[in-house]
């Protein structure tokens, strides 16, 4: 609903803070109140103006050689979630889950109205009834099955057109991708990504198209990552490192892969991000755990 880890934590907490306060133990089912007050929170918290995007929403690819431009705030962004706040679901449901979690349907979302994209998660990611959802956001079945009609209609025009993701990724392809990144080897690092790979890196809106143009850039940057170290996590349904440069945490990297190879790479530059993921706060202290 929120696009935001953070924003989500915030609405949790608020949550519970409602139920503490308001419970009846005659009010019934206690899930069906819960949820009550966790969508009225979201919908209440996005009466902003502006909605969260992915840099692919925000700009044209960018051009070799071109800058970065200014970064951008905070709110204006998709932000990463770790995998294990919200893939709770049934092993047989798994799949379904990651997907309805993935940054670019996320991003989709933020197109929809704030009443659509609760009645389109609420029934096709929870799986409610259209009676359960119109007596909990308030309404008739009908503008409820009318809700999600114009949401599943707007929903494919918002997302980019892809391959389907692998459930499943090869471990031995992020073995190579960690290997290959933390060697600077950029061939190796190309030969893992698909013709029409993306790359972008929040907060700045610049992002690029194809492996052509990253492998370009990557080598005319002068190897600013070079001597970087990964250690895996988990993100948004997707594989994920946090990366290292010195010892010192720099961004996270979430990867989409479909197919054996890697269709895109969002890389938040954004170290505050790692305690949310449980990466510490430097390589070192990572190693002198394991020790």
């Amino acid at each position: 609903m929120l696009g935001s880890g953070f924003e989500a934590e915030d609405a949790v907490q608020e949550t519970f803070v409602r139920a503490w306060r308001t419970y009846d133990p005659d009010r019934g089912a206690l899930r069906p109140w819960l949820f009550h007050l966790a969508t009225n929170i979201c919908l209440d918290m996005l009466r902003t103006p502006q909605r969260r995007a992915r840099a692919m929403d925000l700009a044209p690819a960018a051009v070799p050689g071109a800058g970065l431009g200014e970064p951008l705030p905070e709110h204006r962004w998709i932000l990463p979630v770790p995998d294990g706040h919200v893939l709770l679901a049934d092993p047989a449901e798994l799949a379904v889950a990651r997907e309805s979690v993935r940054l670019a349907f996320v991003a989709a979302l933020q197109f929809l109205p704030p009443r659509q994209r609760a009645v389109l998660i609420l029934r096709d990611v929870l799986r409610w009834s259209a009676a359960e959802v119109a007596e909990l956001i308030g309404g008739s079945v009908a503008a409820v099955n009318s809700a999600l009609q114009r949401a599943r209609a707007a929903l494919p025009t918002a997302l980019p057109a892809a391959r389907p993701r692998d459930d499943d990724v090869d471990p031995g392809l992020l073995a190579r991708y960690v290997d290959a990144f933390e060697r600077y080897d950029i061939d190796t690092l190309i030969k893992l990504l698909h013709e029409d790979a993306t790359s972008s890196m929040p907060p700045f809106t610049w992002w690029l198209a194809g492996r052509a143009d990253i492998r370009r850039v990557m080598l005319a940057a002068g190897a600013p990552c070079e001597g970087s170290r990964l250690l895996a996590t988990r993100a948004n349904g997707s594989p994920a490192f946090g990366q290292y440069l010195d010892g010192e945490p720099f961004a996270l990297v979430i990867l989409d892969v479909s197919d054996g190879l890697i269709s895109d790479i969002t890389t938040y530059l954004d170290p505050g991000l790692f305690p949310c993921f449980g990466l510490p706060m430097s390589f070192g202290a990572r190693l002198r755990r394991e020790q």
